[in-house]
């Protein structure tokens, strides 16, 4: 019986997968599929964003494009309410990890970059 187990164990675990974390910073909730965290720098500020949903047939590129357009979005709309321009966000710079869980359908991403002040 738990060799059974830990076969049904193994497969399950073998269908999941989470992106790799380039920060450990405090997330805070900025939509239903987005999580985003701030941490601030002397010459400007570094972002995090995880986002994640669900997908009945994977497509990881969509989920990249926009997990990268969620973290760009934020760093502006961080910009705008402190009161200081940035400069524009290198898409070559963003730091990217994906991750899909086959169990529950869920394909994930974690971007991360550092934003600087104009």
């Amino acid at each position: 019986m738990q060799l059974i187990l830990s076969i049904i164990l193994s497969f399950l675990l073998v269908g999941c997968a989470t992106p790799v974390s380039h920060t450990n910073i405090p997330l805070s909730t900025y939509d239903k599929d987005t999580e985003y965290g701030i941490e601030d720098r002397e010459d400007g500020f570094g972002i995090t964003v995880y986002y994640s949903r669900y997908q009945f047939i994977p497509e990881s590129d969509a989920v990249a494009t926009a997990c990268r357009s969620q973290l760009t979005a934020i760093a502006w709309e961080h910009s705008d309410k402190v009161g200081k321009p940035i400069e524009t966000v290198n898409d070559q710079r963003i730091r990217i990890s994906m991750g899909r869980n086959g169990i529950s359908g869920i394909t994930s991403c974690q971007a991360t970059a550092i934003v600087k002040w104009k």
